[in-house]
């Protein structure tokens, strides 16, 4: 493939030259960059901090977990409400960096400002929250929402960088390149292995700055001519979700995937914010044996983000979603049982592959099922499918450690438990996907 570079023919780059090409390498470096804010703020630094000032029994660690869980339901609900008018956004406008850099930034000063705010000695309570903790978790529900955000804008523009047969390598570049983001983001523990997991926020949202530049200086949008170009209301973006629902015969194979990734996020999503936690608290890991446990878990899935590229390649993209699947069942089931460190770790290095695998096979698959100008659109309902799951998976795991707090760990097994059930129904789910009898209009 090399020697026909020289010629820049669509689809007859040689691996190297397609990694190397500078908007590809600019796109995967923002996957790196939020990365690093996914991987600090949502996974480990914000439960640990949360840990740190509310879990000082085995009662009050269950308030946490529903604390975090909730923080988390919420950010997404705000998603939900917004996802479908960026879909029309992105093919109206054509604007995919515009919005970006906007989404990105905003996330990055909220990051910023979680740090301030838990370094703050305020005496103030609200409904017995202490006032900096209060301001902390909204700091913390405003950053992950932008952040979320900006994801819809970032997932849609790979399709303008290859060809259909590099999908899949492209995207599974970009999430292995984005996993390193994890490895690197948790050089901050250094700074913070005394306990004060606060002061892991601000070198947080200034590495998620760093790295998103080169995305913000690198790629260019292609707007669509203004003269072809309608106004947008608010409710135009839920009027294409109708008009698209209306179509539903005409795409029923992308429709009942949708559905299958409404179940298979659910326990993705749930399972990277409660990991932390459950992890401290249930098996008795210490915070520097989960860092360690996390660095493991993320070198599993950057190497299973690039091999499930080369396997969705192989494969097709519906048989490598349903392959992830059945890893992430036998992952949570190791999770739920746990007794001893040794079954984490397994979990942990399962749950790692299956992680970066999905976000490989199932963008894939978006982009395979969708037609190139009902891109944005559908990429829009993904997100509105995936966040709705996000608010979905965390409460329901909130509520179940809420109610059972009284029995200590039981209540988060249970809980984890229940993700191992809308596993298999997504599953279910998914082996009704139809690619061939796609109407492609």
């Amino acid at each position: 493939m090399g020697k026909h570079l020289s010629r820049k023919i669509p689809g007859q780059r040689s691996q190297l030259a397609l990694y190397m090409s500078l908007p590809i390498l600019s796109w995967a470096f923002y996957d790196f960059a939020n990365t690093i804010f996914s991987s600090n703020i949502n996974t480990v630094f914000f439960p640990f901090y949360m840990d740190e000032v509310l879990g000082t029994d085995e009662v009050r660690q269950q308030v946490a977990s529903t604390f975090i869980s909730y923080a988390n339901a919420i950010a997404s609900f705000f998603l939900v409400v917004f996802s479908p008018l960026f879909g029309v956004w992105i093919d109206n406008t054509g604007y995919k960096k515009r919005f970006i850099v906007w989404f990105a930034s905003i996330s990055i000063l909220f990051t910023f400002m979680m740090g301030i705010f838990a370094s703050l000695n305020l005496n103030s309570n609200i409904s017995g929250v202490p006032l900096s903790l209060f301001l902390v978790v909204i700091s913390f529900v405003i950053a992950k929402f932008f952040f979320n955000s900006s994801l819809v804008f970032y997932d849609s523009m790979m399709g303008d960088l290859g060809t259909k047969e590099e999908m899949p390598l492209i995207s599974g570049f970009g999430v292995a390149v984005g996993y390193l983001g994890t490895i690197f983001g948790l050089l901050v523990y250094l700074m913070v292995s005394d306990g004060n997991f606060h002061r892991a926020f601000i070198p947080t949202a200034i590495m998620y700055l760093l790295f998103s530049l080169p995305l913000f200086f690198f790629i260019k949008d292609r707007p669509i001519p203004k003269e072809n170009r309608k106004s947008i209301k608010f409710i135009d973006g839920y009027k294409e979700i109708v008009n698209t629902f209306k179509e539903m015969k005409k795409y029923k194979a992308i429709f009942t995937f949708m559905i299958a990734y409404f179940f298979l996020n659910d326990a993705i999503a749930t399972t990277i914010a409660m990991m932390a936690v459950y992890a401290t608290a249930i098996v008795g890991f210490s915070s520097g044996q989960f860092i360690i446990l996390y660095l493991v878990s993320t070198i599993s899935t950057v190497i299973g983000s690039l091999a499930f590229g080369y396997i969705t390649k192989a494969i097709g993209s519906k048989r490598a979603v349903s392959i992830v699947s059945l890893l992430m069942i036998v992952a949570l089931i190791f999770a739920v049982f746990a007794t001893a460190q040794w079954m984490f770790w397994i979990a942990g290095s399962m749950f790692g592959i299956s992680l970066g695998s999905m976000w490989v096979t199932s963008r894939t698959l978006i982009i395979e099922l969708s037609p190139e100008e009902k891109r944005g659109q559908f990429f829009g309902l993904f997100a509105f499918s995936g966040k709705v799951s996000s608010i979905i998976g965390p409460a329901l795991y909130g509520t179940v450690t809420l109610l059972l707090k009284d029995y200590g760990t039981l209540a988060s097994r249970v809980a984890l438990g229940s993700l191992i059930i809308l596993t298999i129904i997504g599953l279910l789910v998914h082996l009704q996907v139809r690619p061939e009898t796609q109407n492609r209009l």
